[in-house]
């Protein structure tokens, strides 16, 4: 089964913290990130899952940063999956959140903290090139919210 997914990198420019959201069930941080629903753009979706994930909807989305591909195995539903999940970077200056209720804590950490916390090397990944966008992105001003 393929699934398509899609989530920001969020970013708190004038501290340059980035959001991570603490799923228990799984015991780990991440990305907003969810199902592409039909008929919406990965962009649609990216906003969407913020919003929804965290609350945060004052969201200025820049540039794709890339995509990640990963197998995993439903043992409720009995069927391997294909995921393939595209990140943009984003950035805010609303640090409040309202969490769905899959996740129990969000933070704010340093590029440093986030990728201590980050439990899979595709979410470091993202990071990374979050991080190595960062300087350009935010000297780039005036792109569509």
């Amino acid at each position: 089964m393929a699934e398509l997914a899609a989530g920001a990198v969020v970013v708190e420019p004038k501290e340059r913290r980035f959001l991570l959201l603490h799923e228990p069930a799984e015991d780990r941080w991440c990305f907003p990130k969810g199902h592409v629903d039909p008929g919406e753009t990965l962009l649609e979706t990216a906003r969407r899952e913020v919003a929804e994930e965290s609350g945060i909807v004052d969201l200025d989305i820049r540039e794709e940063l890339g995509e990640v591909a990963y197998r995993f195995y439903q043992p409720l539903r009995d069927r391997n999956v294909f995921k393939t999940s595209v990140y943009f970077l984003a950035f805010t200056t609303e640090t409040q959140t309202t969490l769905e209720t899959t996740f129990d804590e969000a933070r704010w950490p340093l590029a440093r903290d986030a990728e201590r916390l980050l439990k899979f090397d595709t979410d470091r990944r993202m990071l990374a090139a979050a991080v190595a966008r960062l300087e350009p992105a935010l000297a780039r001003k005036g792109r569509a919210r």
